[in-house]
């Protein structure tokens, strides 16, 4: 059992129902398997299922606890800063292919 770091400028969403909830209502919540260190306070970029930048998010909670299904889970909790215009989400998806996603073909 150990806590994994995750890079501080992304925070990439699994289910387009908790992406949908913050940019719908601007304020929503994510789970992710393991346990994982989001610093709260901190503002990163969101990513949609599919690798592409969307909006600008602020940290305001995060907690990591074994769930009643005995499974490592953190739920970060965040706010929208706001949405990314068209260009921003093109330049910030190239970065984030380039230093953290791997490869990609636009």
């Amino acid at each position: 059992m150990g806590f994994q770091t995750e890079f501080n400028s992304v925070c990439k969403f699994k289910s387009e129902q908790e992406l949908y909830e913050l940019m719908e209502y601007g304020r929503g919540k994510m789970v992710k398997q393991g346990f994982r260190v989001f610093p709260t306070g901190q503002k990163v970029i969101a990513y949609t299922p599919d690798n592409v930048a969307v909006a600008i998010v602020k940290i305001v909670g995060c907690i990591a606890e074994i769930n009643f299904q005995g499974q490592e889970v953190t739920e970060v909790e965040m706010e929208l800063i706001r949405k990314l215009n068209e260009e921003e989400s093109r330049i910030q998806t190239d970065l984030a292919y380039e230093m953290f996603f791997g490869e990609h073909t636009p």
